[in-house]
């Protein structure tokens, strides 16, 4: 029990005991005590993990993707190369003029439809016509020329028949049976001579026709007139005027075929390998992001450019549609259908994995990926198949849905805790 004193120190026989006071529990200090070191005894290697997870360096992980198709439905495509280039159409023409002179009559404008032979365009011909006028009646004039030539020599063939039975009665002389044999003679020269005149005048009939025809300008093919390159009244030439583009000569329009679209486009040179006859491929419009249609490889061409290391590639558009149109760019993805096997007794699928190509690193010259299993990161070698863009495929060593690290930090040690980013 306490003590107190209000009395001097040297005053024992007034000292009392205070039994109204609370009583002192020193056994509970060393309780808490014991709670507090049985608390740091517990959590210990719980603090200590979080700091190591706190101190191992922070990763960012991306899943390994399968893509597989079941047997009978479409198969899926893995892209193999993008290309950008523009859309052209396979058939298309430059339409100029034959001959030169003043444009009279244009029967189209943008986006006129026109069927194969059809007059597109007259240029001022009155003079030809006013010719072709003048070689049919000089014509019809060698036709009567013939026809007068011809009945002269009926009549001096008529008369040489009168003189030679005459002859053989003895009544008329052989100088007029001569005379009547040699005008015979002349009158069947006349005859050729006017029918030379006659084919004379017909070919220049032909002649005048044919400068008549050039002066109409006719469709090539069935298509539609993309763009116009002249209005009337102005002078053209099969050789351009100035002030007209040298490329452009006497084009007056230009006319393509929209029933048969292409992507003209460009490939490096190491990129052509990876190219495939028919290969299926896809096309976006950069005005149309939403839109995709299906394509397919039409021609490689057989020569590349040397100063650039490109070869020239042709890509059919199989469903183009009215948002297609001449001159748009356009990106091509080129596609191959993936291969794997598929276990003995299943259904018959095709199968491949992918990984960024970020996540494969080299050790003793065979690739390796990370893969994170519970905040470890474990180096693993794969096998690796075809490349897809920025992404290849592995035969073995990941499995679908493994998380594994792009862009490994050097000093990453084998089984060493990771951080994932973000998370």
């Amino acid at each position: 029990m306490p003590i107190h004193s209000d009395v001097p120190a040297g005053d024992l026989a007034r000292l009392r005991i205070d039994r109204d006071a609370a009583p002192r529990r020193p056994w509970l200090l060393w309780s808490a005590i014991a709670v507090i070191a049985t608390a740091a005894v517990i959590g210990y290697p719980t603090l200590r993990e979080y700091v190591d997870a706190r101190r191992a360096p922070e990763v960012e992980v991306v899943r390994a993707t399968q893509i597989a198709t079941p047997a009978g439905a479409e198969p899926s495509m893995l892209p193999v190369l993008v290309a950008t280039g523009y859309v052209v159409a396979r058939h298309s023409s430059d339409v100029g003029v034959k001959t030169g002179g003043r444009l009279a009559i244009l029967k189209f404008e943008e986006g006129t439809r026109v069927r194969k032979g059809e007059v597109i365009a007259e240029i001022e011909h009155a003079d030809i016509a006013a010719q072709l006028e003048a070689a049919r009646r000089a014509v019809a004039e060698a036709e009567a020329q013939r026809a007068q030539t011809i009945a002269a020599r009926d009549e001096d063939r008529r008369n040489v028949d009168r003189q030679r039975a005459l002859a053989k009665d003895g009544i008329t002389t052989t100088q007029a049976l001569t005379a009547a044999e040699s005008a015979l003679a002349v009158s069947d020269a006349r005859v050729t001579s006017a029918e030379a005149a006659i084919a004379s005048a017909r070919a220049r009939v032909k002649v005048a026709e044919e400068a008549l025809e050039n002066t109409y300008v006719r469709a090539p093919f069935d298509g539609v007139v993309i763009k116009k390159r002249a209005e009337v009244g102005e002078t053209v030439s099969p050789f351009g005027v100035a002030g007209q583009a040298t490329r452009e000569g006497g084009a007056i329009a230009t006319i393509a075929d929209l029933a048969e679209l292409e992507v003209q486009t460009e490939v490096s040179e190491n990129g052509v390998a990876k190219l495939t006859g028919a290969m299926p491929a896809e096309v976006k419009l950069q005005a149309y992001q939403d839109r995709v249609y299906k394509a397919r490889l039409r021609q490689i061409f057989p020569s590349a450019d040397r100063a650039k290391s490109i070869v020239e590639v042709r890509v059919s558009i199989l469903d183009a549609d009215a948002f297609v149109k001449p001159e748009m760019t356009a990106s091509v993805t080129f596609q191959e259908q993936p291969t794997g096997r598929t276990p003995q007794g299943a259904a018959a699928t095709t199968q491949a994995v992918l990984i960024p190509k970020r996540a494969i690193s080299v050790q003793n010259d065979r690739p390796t990926v990370w893969v994170v299993t519970g905040g470890i990161a474990a180096r693993r070698p794969v096998t690796l198949g075809a490349e897809r863009l920025d992404q290849v495929e592995v035969k073995s060593g990941v499995l679908p849905g493994e998380a594994l690290i792009v862009n490994a930090p050097p000093a990453l040690a084998d089984k060493a805790r990771v951080r994932i980013k973000g998370s």
